[in-house]
């Protein structure tokens, strides 16, 4: 339980990941894009969820599809670790600072993807790395792990440390929703009975 393990193959990626809600945060991550790899370390970390991802893509047309297909799979995976998501937080919510970097997210676990993205990076990349992949990333793991997902940059002058700053508050966010309640017991917690 709370475990999950998804392979996603297409013509442009094949993705492994493994996810453990109740992990101590452990990571190994290979998907061939470092910046990337460093940002899901972070996610690990903070979230407190052991994830390990295998991606081979086709880099030598850019990082897109490894990113978005990344998300997706990872995405799949947290859905099925989650089950009928008895007993869970269901929110979570984080307010996060890195230097000049201040980022909130605020997440629901409503089983209805949704994702409010206010998230100026200034620059167009991060050494290789396309910034706008960052919120091609979110988007993709919003709609397939069925999270609402508001991520707003209040401040922030370094595309690195914004684009840190969101991996880590959403982390920090997902750590929240995903841990169990011990006030819940095994109950779904929606009045609908469903998520």
């Amino acid at each position: 339980m709370r475990k999950a393990e998804i392979s996603r193959n297409t013509a442009e990626t094949e993705i492994t990941v493994t996810v453990d809600l109740d992990g101590t945060g452990r990571y190994d991550m290979q998907t061939g894009v470092g910046f990337f790899d460093h940002m899901l370390d972070q996610l690990a970390r903070h979230s407190l969820i052991d994830i390990t991802v295998r991606a081979k893509g086709d880099l030598h047309i850019d990082d897109h599809h490894t990113v978005e297909d990344t998300g997706i799979t990872l995405g799949q995976a947290l859905a099925r670790a989650l089950g009928d998501k008895r007993g869970i937080r269901r929110y979570g919510s984080c307010l996060l600072p890195m230097d000049d970097a201040l980022v909130r997210a605020a997440l629901d676990l409503s089983g209805r993807p949704y994702l409010v993205w206010n998230v100026e990076l200034p620059t167009a990349k991060i050494g290789s790395f396309d910034t706008e992949l960052v919120r091609e990333f979110f988007q993709a793991l919003s709609t397939h792990a069925g999270i609402t997902l508001h991520v707003d940059a209040l401040h922030g002058i370094n595309s690195h440390h914004i684009a840190e700053a969101a991996f880590k508050a959403v982390a920090r966010a997902l750590r929240e929703a995903v841990e169990t309640d011990p006030r819940k017991g095994d109950t779904i917690p929606s009045t609908k009975g469903a998520l």
